[in-house]
C-alpha cells in the first residue's frame, strides 16, 4: 500500500489530489502517534475537523519525534538556529523520496537539469550539518554535471569571474543563494547578468537589517542586472518546495498545496484568502503531510501564494501543547 501511495504522489493530476490526501491522512493517522493524538485532542477522537485533516503545528518538530511508522532514519535534517534556540528535526525514512520530489519539481519549473550550471551561494548553510537545502543543491550540481557548478562560501572574487565567464558563453546558470549573501554580492560586485537566474532562498537571521521582499529584490535586480529575482519556498520540516519566478508569487508542484487559516481560529482553514499558511506536502508521507506553519501571507484562488512574514513570537508557540 505504501509503495502505491508513493508512486501515485508523483504522477498526480489536479483531480486526484484530494482523494490521495485523504489516503495519506488515514495512513498517517494510523501510524503516527503524535499526529494521531493531536487529531484526537482537536476533535474528540473523530480524527477530522469539519471533514478536513487537522494540521500539526510546525513547532512540534522542535519538541517531538514526528514519524509515520517506526524506522531508522537514513537522514536527519535540522533547521538553522543559535545556541539559544531549539532546532527542528526531520527524520527522513527514505531519502530517495526527497530526491524524487526536488528533481521533479525543479524540472517542472526550469526544464532539464543537464542544461544548467548550478552555483550555490549558501555560506550559513554550508557551515552546518544536516541542511536539506544543501543536500538538494548538491544533488542538482551533480546531476547537472557542469564543470563550473559548485558551492561558494565567501569567495566573491571567484564567483564574479565565474559568472562573467559563463555569461560570455551564454550558459544557462542558476545562482541560488541565501538572501544576505546575495545582497552582499550584488552590492559589492555589480554586473549585468542576462543568462543567469538568481534565486533567493530566504535567510537573514541577524546577518543584516531585516528588509521587505521588495527591498531585497530591488537591491539584487539593480546590482546584478536581472529583471526578476526568483525564490524557493521550502523548510526543514517538508520534503517539497514551491518556486516563484518573480514578484514573490509561489507556485506548488502537483503534490503540494498551500491553504490559509485564521490566526484567531486555527481550525478555520480555507483554500484562498489572507492569514497564516498551512501546507499539505504529500511527499512527506513518513513524517507529517499536514503542517500548520508560522508564515503569514495570502493564497490566491488559483492556488498560488505569497509570504508576507512570520507570526510574532512564533518560536514560542505550541511547544508545550502536546505531551505524548
Amino acid at each position: 500500500m505504501q509503495s502505491n501511495i508513493i508512486n501515485n504522489i508523483f504522477s498526480l493530476t489536479d483531480n486526484d489530489f484530494d482523494s490521495l490526501a485523504t489516503e495519506v491522512f488515514q495512513f498517517q493517522y494510523q501510524h503516527n502517534k503524535v499526529y494521531a493524538k493531536w487529531c484526537d485532542l482537536l476533535n474528540g477522537r473523530q480524527s477530522t475537523v469539519n471533514g478536513q485533516p487537522p494540521f500539526l503545528p510546525i513547532s512540534f518538530f522542535k519538541s517531538h519525534t514526528i514519524t509515520t511508522t517506526l524506522f531508522e532514519p537514513q537522514q536527519i535534517f535540522e533547521s538553522s538556529g543559535t545556541t539559544q534556540t531549539v532546532n527542528s528535526k526531520h527524520l527522513v525514512k527514505d531519502i530517495a523520496i526527497y530526491e524524487q520530489s526536488f528533481i521533479k519539481a525543479f524540472e517542472q519549473f526550469y526544464g532539464n537539469i543537464n542544461e544548467w550550471c548550478i552555483i550555490g551561494l549558501l555560506p550559513s548553510y554550508l557551515e552546518r550539518n544536516n541542511s536539506s537545502l544543501v543536500m538538494m543543491v548538491d544533488a542538482l550540481i551533480k546531476l547537472g554535471n557542469h564543470s563550473d557548478s559548485g558551492f561558494y562560501l565567501n569567495e566573491f572574487d571567484k564567483l564574479a569571474s565565474t559568472l562573467q565567464r559563463l555569461e560570455a558563453k551564454q550558459q544557462k546558470t542558476l545562482l541560488i543563494g541565501v538572501t544576505f549573501a546575495l545582497l552582499d554580492f550584488a552590492e559589492n560586485y555589480p554586473m549585468q547578468l542576462q543568462h543567469t537566474v538568481v534565486m533567493e532562498t530566504g535567510g537573514m537571521k541577524g546577518r543584516r537589517k531585516e528588509l521587505t521582499r521588495a527591498e531585497v529584490h530591488a537591491i539584487i535586480t539593480n546590482g546584478l542586472g536581472v529583471k526578476k529575482v526568483h525564490s524557493e519556498y521550502g523548510m526543514t520540516e517538508l520534503l517539497s518546495q514551491a518556486y516563484s519566478k518573480g514578484d514573490g508569487t509561489f507556485i506548488c508542484p502537483p503534490w503540494m498545496k498551500v491553504l490559509v487559516r485564521d490566526e484567531e481560529d486555527p481550525l478555520s482553514v480555507k483554500t484562498s484568502g489572507k492569514g497564516v499558511l498551512n501546507v499539505i506536502d504529500l511527499a512527506n508521507i513518513y513524517s507529517c503531510s499536514f503542517i500548520a506553519t508560522e508564515d503569514v501571507g495570502v493564497v490566491h484562488e488559483d492556488g498560488s501564494f505569497e509570504v508576507w512574514g512570520r507570526l510574532d513570537n512564533s518560536d514560542i508557540r505550541g511547544c508545550s501543547l502536546l505531551v505524548v
